[in-house]
């Protein structure tokens, strides 16, 4: 591995532009017409642009792609989160062409990315799995006959979903069956495959997920969790590590069970598996993400491994250098997603120029982002702007830094979540770890305008 295309924009392709240049590899950076400007451009060894605004005409043409690592000599290439990440067509194309895919193979994303199958791994390895459909459900009347089997409300999921897309709740059987044929439309629409399957929802849940990293020589191990509980819509917002929630008991048991799952399918990158903890602290298993995610930097400011570097390592045939008994966990970290969206008008999004932009400091405070003073947000990916990642000594401490933090963060010129982020910092069931997966959701229902 020489040369590494980013097939990626934004914060993430800046972080990958630095890892490689940090391990002595040259980058490539791709980009759109819209994103010629883009700090990743400037950052990166060489840039082509691959097409026009639209994903579908640039980040997420596997053609564009392939030609620009003809054209720069590229040997590599990192998908990054999102776009082609999970794409295991792309990644076979990748593996067939001589190209190295720093990510699992085509196989594993395959297996594990249809969450249909992915379930039924994890029922092999004994790991507790949402009861639902066994399989694909091909016509309404079939999945209303299991739905009133499972008992109302349920899940009906796209089986080629990620990323909070994909899923419709319905909550009878008349609404079943107006939300079936819509989430069928919506993963043809979406992700080019419309199966869909069923599960009986959990009521009032907690997201936890874990991080696992496996090489080639079959080494596995975990490092630790990150609990997402504090969505809007399915997306997160906020994530922190080590969980509120978990006792080192829970962690043990449920962290076993992620490097199960990712060990059955011969799964050899980072990773993360996904649970739902109801009420009673069950856990059950989800999905896992074949890619390396938006919040892994709290895990690398917990543990002190960076995990990009160790996918660039596996991706290069090397063996993992620690193992489980050499994971340690130092502190409490936060990271807030700082998305170009305004929180007091239904967190519509706002993209535009950015005329201000004063990122905070001082100890213990890590920032990853791609926006600068003078750059203009297109209107055309997803809105996060910035992550801000706090580490401190106990989680009350990183609560103190990240609102000092988020009171020193000007960004002028479009509306952003800070003021969502100041308000949740300090509000009264967060501060007491006592929410769920729709608290968010519920304070809008409720009219909270997030102000502080």
């Amino acid at each position: 591995m020489r040369k590494v295309l980013i097939a990626n924009r934004g914060e993430i392709a800046v972080r990958l532009i630095r890892a490689c240049h940090e391990m002595g590899l040259e980058t490539v950076s791709v980009y759109s017409q819209a994103d010629a400007e883009a700090l990743h451009v400037l950052l990166s060894d060489e840039a082509i642009c691959i097409g026009e605004a639209p994903a579908p005409k640039s980040y997420l043409k596997i053609s564009s792609i392939l030609a620009a690592c003809e054209i720069t000599g590229a040997d590599a290439i990192h998908p990054g989160f999102g776009f082609l990440s999970e794409n295991a067509h792309f990644a076979s194309i990748c593996e067939s062409s001589g190209l190295n895919f720093i990510g699992p193979s085509s196989e594993a994303i395959a297996l594990l990315g249809d969450k249909a199958a992915a379930k039924k791994t994890a029922q092999k390895v004994g790991c507790p799995v949402i009861e639902g459909s066994p399989g694909v459900v091909g016509q309404v009347e079939e999945g209303l006959k299991i739905a009133k089997g499972l008992g109302f409300p349920v899940f009906i999921k796209a089986v080629a979903g990620g990323g909070g897309k994909g899923i419709r709740i319905a909550t009878d059987g008349d609404d079943f069956c107006r939300q079936f044929v819509a989430a069928r439309t919506e993963a043809e629409i979406n992700f080019g495959n419309p199966d869909i399957y069923l599960e009986k929802m959990v009521v009032n849940p907690r997201h936890v997920e874990f991080q696992v990293v496996g090489d080639k020589q079959g080494n596995y191990v975990h490092l630790g969790e990150r609990d997402c509980t504090i969505q809007r819509r399915r997306q997160k917002l906020i994530e922190e590590t080590p969980s509120p929630l978990l006792t080192p008991a829970l962690r043990k048991k449920m962290g076993e069970a992620a490097v199960a799952i990712v060990k059955a399918a011969n799964y050899h990158s980072v990773g993360t598996v996904e649970f739902l903890l109801d009420e009673q602290q069950n856990f059950y298993f989800m999905e896992v993400n074949t890619r390396i995610q938006v919040e892994h930097t709290i895990t690398e400011e917990l543990t002190g491994i960076d995990l990009v570097r160790e996918q660039i390592k596996i991706a290069r045939g090397e063996t993992l250098q620690f193992k489980q008994s050499d994971i340690s966990f130092q502190g409490h970290v936060l990271q807030l997603r700082i998305n170009a969206e305004d929180p007091h008008n239904n967190f519509a999004p706002s993209p535009g120029l950015v005329k201000d932009f004063i990122p905070p400091g001082g100890p213990r405070i890590r920032l990853d982002t791609a926006c600068f003073a003078g750059y203009k947000i297109p209107p055309y990916y997803d809105s996060m702007i910035a992550k801000l990642i706090i580490h401190g000594r106990d989680r009350a401490d990183s609560i103190v830094i990240a609102l000092r933090a988020l009171r020193e963060f000007k960004i002028g010129g479009v509306h952003t979540t800070i003021p969502f982020h100041l308000y949740m910092l300090q509000e009264e069931a967060f501060v007491q770890n006592r929410y769920f997966i729709t608290h968010v959701d519920q304070l809008i229902l409720d009219g909270c305008r997030f102000q502080t």
